[in-house]
């Protein structure tokens, strides 16, 4: 896993083994993930999306806290994926950074809390699948138009985007911020800060309850 430009993104190329019968990887590994992304992944839902060629999703984020990070991989097909960053006070709000994923790179995107997130298909039923820290909650979600022009995200040219009429009506990533809408990158890092410091008291309570002579001091 490496680090993308804005923090809190990372993409993961995993070894991809072939021979004669196929191929295999490891498209998620959780020891590879804490040791790039500092803590392990909590799953509460594992999403899987078909789109026809052109077909725009995105971009969509939840409110933190709890946010909804997500582990997006493409299963079949292709798909140019956008992570970017909505969060005010930001080093590089605004900023977007696109990667292609697909069925031979088997690449994944990470994108933590508070991080907008969208992708255009690049083949019919292009199919993606993606985990989640959070459930889907309706009253949390919202959206930017992924076609605003001030962001300037370079879809694929030669393609005509296809929408859902939620994605087309949503506002600009402006508008979001003057109607108060988005997420603040300290909110973001604290709320981070918490997951981590949770898990580890969680762990301390467990050696404990194991009986680990090595806290005995």
């Amino acid at each position: 896993m490496r680090p993308l430009r804005i923090e809190g993104a990372w993409v993961d190329t995993p070894r991809v083994f072939e021979d004669n019968r196929g191929r295999f990887h490891e498209w998620f590994k959780n020891e590879r993930f804490h040791g790039s992304v500092g803590q392990g992944f909590q799953l509460e839902q594992a999403n899987c999306s078909r789109s026809l060629r052109g077909t725009l999703r995105g971009i969509h984020y939840a409110s933190v806290p709890p946010g909804q990070a997500k582990y997006v991989t493409c299963v079949s097909g292709a798909v140019l994926d956008v992570v970017i960053d909505i969060r005010t006070g930001s080093p590089s709000f605004g900023v977007w950074e696109a990667v292609r994923l697909d069925d031979t790179t088997h690449r994944g995107i990470y994108l933590s809390e508070g991080l907008g997130h969208a992708f255009m298909a690049l083949d019919d039923n292009s199919t993606i699948v993606y985990l989640c820290s959070q459930g889907y909650a309706p009253q949390r979600e919202h959206g930017i138009n992924p076609l605003d022009p001030a962001l300037a995200i370079a879809w694929p040219e030669g393609l005509t985007p296809l929408l859902s009429e939620k994605d087309a009506a949503a506002p600009t990533l402006d508008e979001a911020e003057r109607q108060g809408m988005l997420p603040s990158f300290e909110a973001c890092q604290a709320y981070r800060r918490s997951l981590s410091t949770a898990r580890e008291v969680t762990k301390l309570r467990q050696r404990v309850d194991a009986g680990d002579d090595g806290l005995v001091g």
